[in-house]
């Protein structure tokens, strides 16, 4: 799907859902659904087409059709959508036969006029699909979108490479620390390689112009390339020998007629003897610089090469890299005020706030400070203008001509990506400036609007947008705000100046509607054309919104003055999160959202009920009551969602029996396992991958009951697919042993409180671990051995620690030689540790280290007059925390002064230079 598909690229699948035996369409019916589907995938690979062309260089006939078909796909998909969940409706289990019976006959009424009314809807569609087709050959729209190809326009780049010196500011950090990853040291002459990597706008260009001009004194040959979003390699490769040598390849030998075999078999030869410095700049593709790498021969003379990229993953490819960070605070107003009033001291007193905020908007982007500054120069008069120019930034209403040069650079990325990540992306305009948006929340938002395809690759839905995630972040796109101890993005948050761009684009196509109040608000045609809207502190819209698919609420005073929610019967997302619902005596209005699949109430400190006519919501896919106040058992119609993949809790709301009908559910977090039947039950949920289970809070120090954890035993070993598991109790960890094969494909693993480590953690049982986070009563010394034989863990947190007596330490900590082979971030509190804790090839790549000492173990000095820690014998260390015990003053000041000078003299021999950081 893209901006100006729509619903398009779900509905052949649709249609041919509607041709199952279970639906009992008239044969004339099936085949118009069958002819639909085909006409259906024409269409989608026309748009296709029109998806690959920026959006302000497309004819206005291609526009209007392209606008027609995706008003179309959204009417269409709201067609099919009503007459599935009118005849998908499920029995509850509860009934009486008599009941049943006689719903069973109201059922076949219902559903015959249903099945009437999908058949004159089909033929409507097809009438309206027809018509569309024919606008479609009259206006020839292919051949509109064919010109695009031939059309030419200018590297917005050029001006970077061409700017004086005495303009740059704040490149002397930045540069200077580029060019000391490219300097070698002592005898080693290896090729040096380093990326500059960073999205659009932040200067990459004009800093690898720096320090290649600040490296090439004494280089004889040196070559600056850009390569560019669609590069001729041929011409590339060329432009890279005529840098190096002008003269030989400008006029004595003839590069157009070699190809691009024989033009790499040249370069490589050129260099075979030379020493160089070549920076190719802004390569988009890891495929176009493995054929540029392989064409610089590498000749260990000490030769330099840079290269930058918006993609993260072409930087890696490339290794070492350097990323691109947006100026400091300081630096940006030099830059600003420069060029507008010469210097900030010339700055009217008047301008001063006004020119800050709009300086904090630009975020340290040279091209945004650059963009605005020109801007306002030509303003001074009015400074009225400034404040509405202050307050379009983020929204995309901004329509200067500087404005829509600096989208047209960052749009450089956005049509680049694929199309399904287009329509991701454009996504992200529904959060607010600034707002840090969660990457599960957006996940499951955008599997809610069909945005991702089923089946691709055999991954779960999630799985798939889990991907589109990390993709968007490669691009640099979107901004990781936030990581999990394993490094992986866990947030991500969107640079006001893409806001703008997404903001523009989604608004131009009426993908999304924002209201931002008063002074902020967008035009827009009607409700009629509001399919997701974005409300952020302001007042409910007064229009109608029949045509509502999809409402994000940022602003809790609303909730009050919203009207009433059935008559947005299409609304498929319902994002409530930190809203205030206190007063909100129930929530009964939901059992008409019969389209409904998110339902989110996190935060919103809701204390009724959940209603029982939540059981009606069949397309219910999310589900997230984290944060409400309801602390009753949840509604037995619960348990007929059996679309529901994603069930959030908080541990005082109880489970219903029944629970095995949700075998779709793929997240359960914070489940309370009062009763043997709900323990049994979990067994049948054969999708979980993430599991977080506990007993109820007054059992959690007795811990589990017998029979609970024997059926909690029993189901967790048919649960294949788990991933992520958290357990409360430590009764239910140790009587785990026999659902060890189960907890194979186990990455994660939290165990809240357990007396012992549970004999089942092993390389054996959980060979794929990669994150263990644990509290323990008792720890052995030959635990320890165990823990560092699991091969694939990278973050280990331990603590020794409950509120009792039992409290043991059976034997000083220490590792062995090879332990923790792939350890990334380990803690350690509440153990002892011994002189020399790490010998040469234990933990080789940690770089994160916290742990404790207890000063009364090192009176003697053995600590001080050993070799300490011997974190030298850790090669990746780039982080070290310090826990010191006891926090008696004299000890402190005596002893602890002493151990802490020890470490400070490790730290400072350590080749990485770790930093130190001491907790009391």
């Amino acid at each position: 799907m893209d901006l100006v598909m729509g619903a398009l690229g779900v509905l052949p699948s649709k249609m041919l859902e509607l041709l199952k035996e279970e639906y009992k369409l008239q044969k004339g019916v099936k085949m118009k659904v069958q002819s639909l589907s085909r006409e259906l995938e024409c269409m989608h690979a026309a748009l296709r087409k029109v998806a690959a062309v920026p959006w302000d260089q497309l004819d206005e006939q291609v526009k209007i059709w392209a606008r027609e078909v995706r008003e179309a796909s959204y009417d269409i998909e709201d067609i099919l959508d009503s007459f599935l969940v009118h005849v998908d409706g499920h029995e509850k289990a509860d009934l009486s036969r008599l009941k049943r019976a006689m719903k069973k006959m109201g059922d076949l009424f219902s559903k015959g006029k249903a099945r009437r009314e999908i058949s004159c809807a089909i033929e409507d569609i097809r009438k309206q699909l027809q018509e569309m087709t024919q606008r479609h050959n009259r206006y020839k729209v292919d051949d509109l979108v064919a010109k695009h190809g031939a059309t030419t326009s200018i590297d917005p780049r050029l001006s970077a490479l061409y700017t004086k010196v005495s303009q740059l500011v704040g490149i002397g950090e930045p540069r200077d620390k580029v060019a000391k990853m490219l300097i070698s040291e002592g005898e080693d002459l290896e090729t040096k390689i380093v990326s500059i990597v960073g999205f659009g706008g932040l200067g990459k260009t004009t800093l690898a112009k720096a320090v290649y001009e600040n490296l090439t004194d004494d280089v004889p040959f040196k070559a600056f390339v850009p390569v560019g979003q669609n590069p001729d390699l041929n011409k590339v490769l060329k432009d890279i020998l005529i840098g190096l040598d002008k003269w030989r390849y400008m006029t004595e030998f003839n590069l157009a007629i070699l190809d691009e075999r024989q033009l790499i078999d040249e370069l490589r030869e050129f260099l075979i003897n030379k020493r160089y410095f070549i920076v190719i700049d802004d390569i988009w593709d890891v495929s176009s610089w493995n054929i540029i790498r392989y064409a610089l021969y590498d000749n260990n003379l000490g030769s330099k090469i840079v290269i930058t990229t918006r993609k993260h993953n072409v930087a890696m490819e490339a290794g070492c890299s350097y990323s691109m960070e947006p100026l400091p605070f300081d630096s940006s107003k030099e830059l600003f005020y420069g060029r507008i009033f010469g210097s900030e001291q010339k700055c009217p007193k008047n301008f001063v706030g006004i020119s800050e905020e709009i300086i904090k908007k630009c975020g340290g982007v040279p091209l945004a400070i650059i963009t605005t500054s020109s801007l306002l120069a030509n303003k001074l008069g009015n400074m009225k203008e400034w404040y509405e120019f202050c307050d379009s930034i983020g929204s995309g209403l901004g329509s200067s001509a500087d404005m829509e040069t600096m989208r047209k650079i960052l749009s450089l990325s956005y049509y680049d990506l694929p199309a399904h990540l287009k329509t991701c992306l454009l996504y992200l305009s529904i959060f607010p400036e600034d707002y840090e948006i969660g990457r599960d929340r957006l996940i499951w938002r955008w599997i809610a609007e069909d945005f991702v395809p089923p089946g691709e690759g055999g991954k779960s839905l999630f799985e798939l947008s889990e991907s589109y995630f990390y993709e968007l972040i490669n691009t640099s796109l979107i901004q990781p705000v936030d990581t999990d101890d394993e490094g992986m993005p866990t947030a991500c948050r969107v640079h006001d100046m893409v806001l703008d761009l997404i903001c523009s684009l989604s608004r131009e196509e009426c993908f999304v509607t924002t209201i931002l109040g008063d002074t902020k608000q967008e035009t827009y045609s009607g409700g009629s054309k509001v399919h997701r809207l974005s409300l952020q502190n302001t007042t409910w819209p007064t229009m109608e919104l029949p045509k509502l698919r999809s409402l994000a609420i940022f602003s809790g005073d609303i909730i009050n003055s919203m009207p009433s929610f059935p008559c947005y019967h299409l609304l498929r997302v319902l994002d409530l999160e930190d809203c205030s619902l206190k007063d909100i005596p129930s929530l009964s209005f939901v059992g008409n959202l019969f389209h409904l699949r998110y339902l989110v109430l996190r935060n919103t400190e809701y204390a009724g009920e959940l209603p029982s006519e939540t059981g009606k919501l069949q397309l219910l896919q999310t589900l997230d009551l984290c944060g409400t106040f309801i602390n009753k058992e949840l509604p037995s119609s619960i348990v007929g969602l059996r679309r529901l993949m994603c069930l959030a809790l908080d541990w005082s709301i109880c489970l219903p029996n029944g629970l095995r009908n949700l075998t779709s559910l793929e997240v359960l977090r914070y489940a309370i396992v009062d009763s043997a039947q709900i323990a049994e039950e979990l067994g049948h949920l054969t999708q979980l991958r993430i599991l977080s289970i506990g007993p109820p809070v007054m059992d959690r120090e007795a811990g589990c009951h017998e029979g609970i954890c024997k059926a909690l035993v029993e189901s967790l070993g048919k649960l294949q697919k788990i991933r992520h598991l958290k357990l409360l109790s430590g009764s239910m960890v140790m009587n785990l042993e026999g659902s060890v094969e189960s907890l194979g494909n186990l990455s994660f693993l939290r165990i809240i409180i357990t007396s012992r480590l549970p004999t089942w953690i092993n390389p054996g049982s959980l060979p794929l671990l990669s994150s263990l986070y644990i509290t323990v009563a008792q720890m052995r010394r030959e635990d320890i051995q165990v823990l560092g034989m699991l091969q694939a863990l990278r973050v280990l947190k331990m603590r020794l620690g409950l509120a009792s007596d039992n409290l043991q330490v059976l034997g000083r900590f220490a590792v062995g030689p090879d332990a923790f082979p792939c350890a990334r971030v380990c803690r350690f509190y509440g153990f002892q540790t011994v002189p020399s804790m790490f010998p040469p090839g234990a933990m080789p790549r940690l770089e994160e280290f916290h742990f404790e000492i207890t000063l009364y173990d090192f009176l003697e000095g053995e600590f001080i007059s050993t070799d300490g820690l011997a974190l030298h014998h850790l090669p990746s260390l780039r982080s070290v925390g310090v826990r010191l015990y006891p926090r008696h003053v004299t000890i402190q000041q005596e002893l602890g002064m002493k151990v802490k000078e020890k470490l400070s003299e490790e730290a400072d021999a350590h080749p990485n230079h770790p930093t130190l950081q001491y907790f009391y």
